[in-house]
């Protein structure tokens, strides 16, 4: 049996059944087989957050990082002196091509931090290849292939998480605890802010492909475009082609706190306004975006329908209470350059969060009532369902990522067709809107396809 079915299925058979007969658990059996095996880790993307992960599996001593894979040659010796020579620790094989390392055997899983657009694709494809799967946020580039990549996690026996690394933190568990609860009363309307202060990123010339950089591995699905840095490192996400914008970035986080709040899936109305305010350059994607989503009901039935909204905003602004208020002494605090976030809305009082820090304000006093904090650790939630073979564990789990996801898309296309939409959550179209629908997927790049089947 090879090392990532051991690691996966080694609790499972005649004898972890024969010690839960005796009373031992099937997860402390787990733990037991699992003492002397570490998961293997491959990390695909190591220029930006690429780095958090390896640190962050680095740091766990049930998993080692034993390969990195990058378009971008020069990127992998500093990677790798920094973080495994500088540290004592074993250097990792090298890949530029991610169907490569999906090859090695040795590799358990992967923790996918490429650009937006080759997010889906690649988990896609590491499990069909039997790796189990940590994707960035968001999981898809469009609605399409979340749909497929729910598809695959659901056919594929191996664990899949999204990269919604709140769903690890005990402060927003607590939080949707206490909305759920009904504490707050009916909470009927959210609202997530991204408030970003973000420069132009002028305009930069096509140009010749840097040395050492696999462009056309970098494209991928998307369209052949020529090379230019303001469709390369980071400022993709400004552009259709790659990114989803800052809603798409930052935004995903907290629309998935506000959606697990209200405790509601997809939306049947969606609007959404906004533009490319002050600057006059190569930026795709607005800068400056309210959105608002309708829901008929929550979740656990009922008729009342739930507002979502969310705001981008890159420049000078207020905190909205999110970091402004001060529970304990009632004072106001400066907000910082960037402010991001969720409040929510209840008949008995409201409730802001951040990060790491959630608080409510009861009744016409809005006198300070009940809070949490704390954070978890994602990376340790995703090999320890690995190693369990629970996928509960995972925290993340694909398809609360994907609805999210959903929400992000569904309001870009609003915003790129100018109106407000009607949207069918089940047959997953827009009503009567042909123009809106051919925005829920796009043209692949052979061979670059995200498959019809999975």
């Amino acid at each position: 049996m090879e090392r990532r079915e051991f690691i996966r299925k080694g609790m499972i058979g005649a004898t972890g059944a024969a010690l839960t007969t005796a009373g031992m658990s099937a997860k402390s059996y787990a733990s037991i087989l699992g003492s002397n095996e570490r998961v293997n880790v491959g990390v695909i993307g190591i220029r930006g957050m690429g780095q958090y992960h390896i640190e962050g599996y680095s740091k766990l001593k049930n998993a080692r990082v034993t390969a990195l894979c990058d378009i971008d040659q020069h990127l992998f010796e500093p990677r790798i002196k920094k973080h495994f020579v500088d540290k004592g620790l074993e250097k990792p094989k090298t890949y530029t091509d991610l169907r490569v390392l999906y090859e090695n055997k040795e590799v358990d899983a992967v923790s996918i931090v490429t650009p937006n657009h080759w997010h889906a694709l690649a988990a896609i494809w590491a499990i069909q290849a039997g790796k189990h799967v940590s994707v960035e946020k968001p999981c898809c580039h469009n609605i399409y292939e979340g749909r497929k990549l729910v598809e695959a996690a659901e056919k594929y026996s191996v664990i899949v998480q999204d990269g919604a690394e709140q769903r690890s933190n005990p402060c927003a568990e607590s939080m949707a605890d206490f909305l759920h609860s009904g504490k707050l009363g009916e909470v009927y309307m959210a609202k997530g802010i991204c408030y970003k202060r973000r420069n132009t990123i002028g305009r930069t010339p096509d140009e010749p492909i840097p040395p050492g950089v696999d462009y056309d591995l970098w494209l991928g699905p998307a369209p052949e475009r020529p090379f230019s840095k303001n469709r390369f490192h980071y400022n993709w996400h400004w552009n259709w082609d790659y990114g989803n914008g800052d809603i798409g970035n930052q935004g995903v986080h907290e629309i998935d706190i506000a959606r697990w709040g209200l405790h509601v899936t997809l939306p049947t109305r969606i609007s959404s306004i906004g533009g490319h305010f002050m600057f006059d350059d190569d930026q795709q994607t607005p800068n400056t975006q309210l959105t608002v989503f309708e829901f008929p009901n929550a979740r656990g039935g009922g008729d009342a329908k739930k507002l979502l909204q969310f705001e981008v905003r890159h420049w000078l602004s207020n905190s909205e209470g999110i970091s402004g208020e001060n529970p304990n002494d009632n004072t106001y605090m400066v907000s910082s350059a960037n402010e991001v976030g969720n409040l929510f809305f209840g008949s008995k009082g409201y409730l802001t969060k951040n990060l790491n820090q959630w608080q409510a304000f009861m009744g016409d006093e809005k006198e300070p009532g009940e809070n949490g904090k704390g954070f978890g650790n994602h990376y340790a939630n995703f090999i320890d369902a690995i190693r369990y073979n629970d996928q509960k564990l995972a925290k993340g789990d694909i398809r609360e990522g994907f609805y999210s996801c959903a929400l992000i898309h569904l309001g870009n296309i609003a915003y790129r067709v100018g109106r407000t939409l009607d949207f069918d959550p089940v047959a997953m179209k827009f009503i009567n809107d042909p123009e809106a629908d051919a925005l829920l997927t796009r043209e692949y790049r052979s061979p670059f396809i995200v498959p019809e089947v999975v």
